[in-house]
């Protein structure tokens, strides 16, 4: 068997583990009767045909490793199938990629857009399976990504360190976390790491909600406030734009990035000054936590074994605690948000959280 294997999309915690974890599991079963190739930089190696073989030593030593030794790229879905002047689109040149190397299967890594990208390419006769990437967990038919785990670690060691910086000058501190559509990040580090008030994409903020518990924490003698926000938090005035309407005022906005805003609404409600803190792809980086090794290893597994039973078309999974497949058809262009009323939610208000809207 011929298997190419890619990383697409932003790297992550955990990209080298799951490589690892099919390809030492194929070797194992299969032996000699398995070569697998290394796709370069995400579907643009796919695109023009770079790819090479590796051995079994090229897997080696890279649990630990962050990022991935395969590299990776963004290649925007609605680009696929776009051509120019007649000549082939980018779809057909993976296709013919795929043809003339004369792979078997293709092991593809990564998010949302990479798996609207592998859909296709199973539509289009390809033999596809498929690992769940993302460190913002946000990948419908999984309970869990790899990078998730991770990235809450690093994100909730941002916060923890605020504390003590915060209590000590007595303010107020905005910590960004990454998740432009999806607040799992944000809402689980915040929770895990002692913020005070919690502002994620799917419960719209109100910066007078956001003062009102700050001036609460204040009179119950409370020396600083932490607010994690999800750098695509919105406001409750946002949500009631529509799509073009909301973009056109977000090109407008005169600020680095969401935090700012918040924190000037906050400073004019309060007269406090407020500091804000953006670790960025800090959160992406470093080596996988252990939590994510073992569900890489996990997943890795399973699409080894999708692979060896010739079942393809199909995501490794994590539900009820089991690795399952889950067909890529149910994946592709659906979106895993927050339930606002769902466990998590309710757990944070239970605790006296703010979720930054009129409820808290």
């Amino acid at each position: 068997m011929k298997i190419g294997i890619l990383t697409s999309g932003g790297d992550c915690q955990g990209l080298n583990a799951a490589i690892r974890g099919v390809s030492k599991t194929l070797f194992h079963e299969l032996g000699s009767d398995v070569t697998i190739y290394g796709i370069r930089d995400g579907y643009r190696g796919l695109i023009e045909g770079d790819y090479h073989v590796m051995s079994p030593k090229d897997f080696s030593d890279i649990l630990t490793l962050g990022g991935t030794i395969l590299g990776t790229s963004r290649q925007p879905f609605k680009e696929m199938q776009k051509t120019d002047d007649n000549a082939p689109s980018r779809l057909d040149k993976m296709l013919k990629t795929v043809h003339d190397a004369g792979f078997d299967c293709l092991v593809i890594l990564g998010g949302n857009g990479t798996h609207k990208t592998a859909n296709l390419l199973a539509e289009h006769g390809v033999n596809v399976v498929t690992l769940p990437k993302t460190i913002d967990n946000d990948l419908w038919g999984t309970e869990m990504t790899f990078g998730f785990q991770s990235a809450i670690e690093i994100a909730s060691t941002v916060i923890d360190s605020i504390h003590s910086t915060a209590f000590s000058h007595s303010r107020v501190f905005i910590v960004e976390i990454m998740g432009h559509k999806a607040g799992w990040l944000t809402l689980y580090a915040g929770i895990a790491s002692g913020a005070d008030i919690i502002v994620i994409p799917e419960i719209p903020y109100s910066a007078k909600a956001i003062a009102k518990a700050i001036e609460k924490r204040e009179k119950s003698g409370k020396r600083f406030s932490i607010i994690a926000v999800a750098e695509g938090a919105i406001s409750q005035e946002e949500a009631k734009l529509s799509k073009k309407e909301f973009k056109a005022a977000r090109e407008k906005m005169p600020y680095p990035s969401i935090s700012y805003r918040i924190a000037d609404e906050l400073k004019a409600l309060t007269g406090q000054e407020i500091r804000v803190t953006i670790p960025g792809h800090f959160q992406r980086g470093g080596p996988p936590c252990p939590a994510d090794r073992l569900l890489t290893t996990r997943f890795g597994v399973a699409a080894a074994e999708l692979i060896r039973n010739k079942k393809y078309g199909y995501m490794v999974a994590l539900q009820n605690d089991k690795i399952v497949p889950v067909p890529l058809a149910e994946v592709a262009g659906k979106l895993k948000t927050v339930p606002p009323d769902g466990e998590v939610v309710h757990a944070a208000r239970a605790l006296g959280l703010s979720m930054g809207d009129d409820e808290g």
